[in-house]
Order: structure tokens, then C-alpha cells, then sequence
């Protein structure tokens, strides 16, 4: 006979394999997606690659996509198996519920580190977000964020005026400043 507790268990778990974010001790990405792999679990951990340069040399390095994070497709119910892999902290959730990502995203990320493509993180930033451009021949100005007709803008309000002045701008010039 299964309990209240036990019922709302059986309940939270999704029963068909999904994909799911866990979050990893930093820089052991690699040896977490590895240990999860031999524990036959399906783990996915999207690198690109970076040039690193020193003094004497330079090197091509490949670093994970998201730091601290790999992906496991699971039904859940090996979550105590990935749990206890060494490295690991949590199955990242809201409300101690494990939130599924959709397949289409994970084949998305897939299409692009397999591609030639140059692909690096990026910050998340959102429309109406206050920013920075930090490159080119705007840098230093400050504005909102806006996207229009597929197109990045910055936004400079000038609030004594109630007028405003928009420039389309790379996403790759800007960064989320505190207001």
C-alpha cells in the first residue's frame, strides 16, 4: 500500500526519460558527465573551443558551453545514481521539482557544437533589461534593451526630455549592468 508521501513521489517523477540539467562542482564538468556515462546514464556536456594564449604559445582548448552544468536524460528514477556521483550537487528544479528540457533545445545545442560554427557563452540577457555596450565606437553608452523586427537595440531614454534615441547593437558589445 503506498502513502500520501509515496503517492506524490510516484507523481513528481516524469515516467518516460527526459533531459535534465544538473549542476556540477566547478571544473568537473568532464569527469562528472564521464562517471555518469560508466554509470550508464546518457549525459550530454556541450563544449566549444577557446583559444588560450601565453607567452611562448598558444593552445585550442575545449571548455563546457554552460560552467557547472552537464545534461542527463533519465526517467528519474536513477536520480540517487546521479546524486551520488562524486562532482554532482543537484538536478536543477524549482520547488524541489526537476524541470524537464525539452528535447528540440538539446539537439538545437548539438546542431551548433558540432557545427563549424564559432559558438561561445553569452550572458542572458532579456528585452527591457538595463545594459552596457562595452565595444566599438558606442562603448560606454548605457540604455534598456529592446528588440524590434529581430533586431538588438539599445534604448537611451532621456527622461528631463520624455524622448528617446534607439541604435541597433551586437549582443555580443553588451552586458547587464546593476541600476
Amino acid at each position: 500500500m503506498q502513502t500520501n508521501a509515496g503517492a506524490a513521489e510516484a507523481r513528481e517523477w516524469p515516467t518516460s526519460a527526459c533531459w535534465y540539467a544538473v549542476y556540477t562542482k566547478h571544473q568537473h564538468e568532464k569527469k562528472c558527465a564521464d562517471l555518469l556515462q560508466r554509470k550508464s546514464v546518457e549525459a550530454y556536456l556541450p563544449l566549444y573551443q577557446s583559444v588560450r594564449r601565453w607567452q611562448d604559445r598558444k593552445k585550442i582548448i575545449a571548455l563546457p558551453l554552460f560552467p557547472s552544468y552537464i545534461f542527463v536524460r533519465s526517467t528519474l528514477e536513477t536520480r540517487l545514481e546521479i546524486l551520488s556521483t562524486p562532482g554532482v550537487f543537484f538536478i536543477v528544479g524549482v520547488a524541489g521539482r526537476a524541470c524537464p528540457i525539452p528535447d528540440q533545445d538539446i539537439e538545437s545545442m548539438r546542431t551548433m557544437t558540432n557545427s563549424r560554427a564559432r559558438i561561445e557563452p553569452h550572458p542572458y540577457l532579456k528585452s527591457g533589461e538595463h545594459v552596457r555596450i562595452f565595444r566599438g565606437p558606442l562603448s560606454g553608452v548605457q540604455g534598456i534593451l529592446s528588440r524590434a523586427s529581430n533586431k538588438d537595440r539599445v534604448v537611451l531614454c532621456v527622461e528631463p526630455l520624455q524622448k528617446a534615441v534607439s541604435v541597433e547593437v551586437d549582443l555580443a558589445d553588451v552586458e547587464k549592468v546593476a541600476r
